[in-house]
């Protein structure tokens, strides 16, 4: 069985084993001890995601470095990325547009519960509204310390200063050499480290999914069945647009693209976390084919600018709590409502529950009691998941795209056997 195989069997057993025993507490325990339980079990998987981000920093700055340095010139660096920026563009708009049109068939709002708002967690969220002025968003994208944001992964951040850095690395030409070289070396050590890294992902998997159920239990889809299967629907049509437009750039290639990123899609999955899989994602599009130096300058991107199913989730839940308070927005001010979410999303990768925070702020923005966001925060964690999930496909897919568009897809590496 191939390695990468065989740690899928590894995380799908431990998510099954996780809802077999998150369920087991939650209908066993008292609530004392499933609090106890949930927020010790949760350190499972705080130490793959803590694992992870410790490789992140280092990884993004050497591979993105090196790909500008490798791509040449600057009219280079500005032809891949004008044919990024189309693409991350293009899918944001369709991920809104699509979340816009099916909340206004389904009218999910109308059924939600009243009874079931999560008010604590609500004001926790209300009071990160302050972060989205103009001030607090150019803040948060352009560095005053590199390693300030390297030490708090400030993914964004890190891309500006390395885009910086690798554009003035390539305009020394020769006298550079010697740095492109060992960061080289450097983002070599860090993806190997990778695999060392993943070895911990079904530890984390686990543990992500026993607190969750332990804690919320399987009754919270009876009451958000509804919500959750329209969300689902959605992503399912974001999913075959995607694929749909990746089969027409990609062709055959597009299946074992897909095999290739499985392990990866199931994690970001199962811990809701975009971030735990970046570093598994390099690896595993560089095998498929592209070459480095386009991945590491499109997938580092991509984590800030290319969020298509929490894209699409923000147009869907902001119009969702104003139909659950029966508010009506004609098509107008929807239509501003989707340019406004298009540009506050952008570069917010590195905020905690990221779409929650822009979902709130916007409410407040349109006359929308912001504490509504307190109605879907009980089902949230398993719209996370999906639209976690989304994220790292449409992110797969821009990085090969591009890489066909440039006439950089090349033939597969061969995976080592077990």
């Amino acid at each position: 069985m191939k390695r990468s195989n065989r740690l899928t069997v590894y995380i799908v057993i431990a998510m099954v084993a996780g809802i077999i025993l998150g369920y087991i507490i939650h209908t066993q325990s008292s609530p004392d001890f499933i609090k106890s339980f949930s927020t010790n079990i949760k350190l499972l998987t705080t130490i793959f995601l803590r694992l992870v981000q410790m490789i992140i920093a280092p990884l993004v700055f050497s591979t993105l470095v090196v790909g500008i340095a490798k791509l040449g010139d600057l009219k280079t660096v500005g032809r891949v990325g004008g044919k990024a920026m189309l693409w991350f563009i293009t899918a944001s708009l369709v991920s809104l547009l699509l979340g816009m049109l099916l909340v206004n068939l389904f009218k999910p709002g109308a059924g939600i519960d009243l009874g079931n708002a999560d008010v604590t967690g609500a004001k926790d969220l209300v009071g990160k509204t302050q972060e989205f002025s103009l001030q607090k968003f150019v803040e948060h994208v352009f560095p005053k310390s590199v390693v300030e944001s390297m030490a708090s992964n400030e993914i964004l951040q890190i891309v500006v200063f390395s885009i910086f850095f690798g554009i003035a690395t390539a305009a020394l030409g020769e006298k550079a050499k010697v740095v492109v070289k060992g960061l080289d070396a450097v983002a070599h050590v860090i993806l190997r480290m990778v695999g060392y890294v993943m070895n911990f992902a079904p530890i984390g998997v686990f543990g992500a999914i026993a607190a969750v159920i332990a804690t919320k239990g399987l009754d919270v889809f009876i009451f958000y069945g509804k919500y959750l299967l329209y969300f689902v629907i959605g992503i399912a049509a974001l999913w075959a647009l995607l694929l749909l437009v990746g089969f027409i750039v990609l062709g055959k290639r597009l299946p074992d693209l897909l095999r290739r990123i499985f392990p990866a899609l199931i994690i970001a999955f199962s811990t809701t976390s975009s971030e735990a899989v970046f570093p598994k994602l390099t690896e595993e599009l560089e095998r498929f084919g592209c070459r480095d130096r386009i991945v590491a300058f499109i997938l580092p991107l991509g984590y800030s600018f290319n969020l298509d199913g929490s894209m699409m989730y923000m147009t869907f839940a902001s119009i969702a709590i104003a139909q659950a308070y029966g508010i009506q927005l004609d098509f107008g001010t929807q239509i501003t409502m989707l340019l406004v979410l298009m540009l506050t999303s952008k570069g917010i990768a590195g905020v905690p529950r990221a779409s929650l925070v822009v979902v709130t702020a916007t409410c407040a923005m349109f006359n929308i009691p912001p504490e509504g966001i307190a109605l879907i925060l009980p089902i949230d964690h398993f719209c996370d998941m999906f639209r976690t999930g989304t994220n790292v496909l449409g992110n797969a897919l821009a990085t090969s795209v591009v890489s066909k568009w440039e006439h950089s897809l090349e033939e597969p590496v061969i995976t080592e056997q077990a």
